[in-house]
């Protein structure tokens, strides 16, 4: 199978290659991480080795080598079966694997995937079907393995399983969940499912991912759709095995995001979605212009990501919104609140003169916030600049410098 399995040429080749596993050790290279090199002279708690690619000679101690496997073990599928399992081998199996965009390889009971930044042909209906209900050594390594074996010991077992993606940013943890619940959407079928109601749980199910992502997603330094929260999935299924319901818990919310970015990094989808795939009259019913520019919230970071289409994902975003059962009106009160969070980050404030107090410098955005979270824009002023709070048992208005408010400005923004 192409991009899941070496081909037949290749393996024949690697088994045919002459080796002595006394002749060549893995050592350190300060750029590859280890290199191949070839025992020139043991000269007792050293070796003299010479670089495999760059024929340099250096003397190294034994212990900072390692033993380098036969070459049948080469693109091995699970590298719990390497003679020699140590860190050079594991990286070079994964490295040649990847370099034949085979992006999974096991390890033992765990399944390493290395994000290939491309569009590979591997999530078809067809590889979908080849996996159900298959043995892990009949089919090369895939996410689908991990979801069927979860998936069939539940059914067996009756018992709840667990299924862990973990992985620093960028690594491709996100599009892998979205496999997982495509896999199980596709091979297990929705209890009572009717076709006069519209999309199914499973079809729910996998359009969640779009709007997840819109409002919890954003560019960063490394990955220009990184999630910025961790999310647990529970799906449930019912007596026959198919899919009962779901539920969805968020935590560890980057709030921070929302006030301030990084120069090569950009706040959450959502904000440039809607400034760019907004209609005329849905940007003038929430107030705003088409120009992230125009916002401070939006204006630290970068704000086009040349691999992100905001009018596009906006479309869809609306689309699964729909799909999940939002009306129009609630979509629009989102969306009404979200501009809000954009009008009070144009906040700007002046000092007194005469006491340590400020005021609002131009009323307008307040306004605009306001009118768009529903509530009286007076009041909400006097609660930023003069707070009511309480000493002793009688409740006073204490002052605000320009710092505090604009402080509590941010917080408030980050909290909602």
């Amino acid at each position: 199978m192409e991009y899941l399995r070496a081909n037949a040429k290749d393996a024949a080749l690697a088994t045919a290659e002459t080796f002595s596993d006394k002749k060549q050790v893995w050592v350190v290279d300060q750029e590859d991480g280890f290199v191949k090199a070839t025992v020139l002279e043991d000269k007792g708690e050293s070796f003299l080795v010479s670089k495999v690619t760059s024929h340099e000679e250096l003397t190294v101690k034994k212990e900072d080598t390692q033993q380098i496997n036969p070459p049948k073990f080469e693109k091995l599928e699970d590298m719990a079966n390497l003679t020699y399992l140590n860190e050079a081998s594991v990286l070079h199996n994964l490295k040649q694997r990847y370099y034949s965009t085979m992006i999974y390889t096991y390890s033992g009971i765990f399944c390493v995937a290395i994000n290939p930044y491309a569009r590979l042909p591997i999530y078809t209906k067809e590889v979908i079907n080849s996996y159900k209900g298959k043995r892990r050594t009949e089919m090369p390594p895939h996410i689908y393995t991990v979801a069927d074996e979860s998936y069939q010991t539940m059914i067996q077992q009756r018992e709840n399983q667990s299924i862990l993606i973990t992985g620093e940013s960028g690594a491709g943890k996100t599009e892998n969940t979205k496999k997982v619940i495509q896999y199980f959407a596709s091979i297990c079928g929705v209890e009572g499912k009717s076709a006069d109601h519209g999309a199914g749980l499973d079809e729910q199910l996998v359009q969640c991912n779009p709007v997840l992502e819109a409002f919890g997603n954003a560019k960063t330094i490394k990955n220009d759709n990184s999630s910025r929260f961790g999310k647990f999935i529970r799906i449930h299924f019912g007596a026959q095995g198919k899919i009962h319901s779901a539920d969805i818990e968020r935590y560890l919310l980057e709030k921070a995001r929302v006030t301030y970015q990084n120069p090569e990094e950009r706040s959450f989808h959502i904000f440039y979605q809607m400034l760019k795939g907004m209609s005329q009259a849905e940007l003038d019913e929430c107030l705003l212009t088409n120009q992230p520019a125009n916002y401070a919230l939006l204006s630290n970071g970068d704000v086009i990501v040349d691999s992100l289409c905001d009018p596009e994902l906006f479309a869809e975003t609306k689309q699964c919104m729909s799909i999940l059962k939002f009306t129009p009106e609630l979509q629009m009160k989102i969306f009404k609140f979200t501009a809000g969070i954009l009008h009070l980050g144009n906040t700007t404030l002046k000092s007194n003169k005469r006491d340590e107090g400020c005021t609002v410098d131009d009323s307008q955005w307040i306004d605009k916030a306001c009118h768009m979270f529903g509530i009286n824009a007076v009041e909400m002023t006097k609660a930023l600049i003069k707070p009511r709070i309480k000493v002793g048992s009688e409740y006073v208005h204490k002052g605000q410098n320009a710092d505090q408010v604009g402080k509590t400005v941010h917080f408030f923004i980050r909290k909602y």
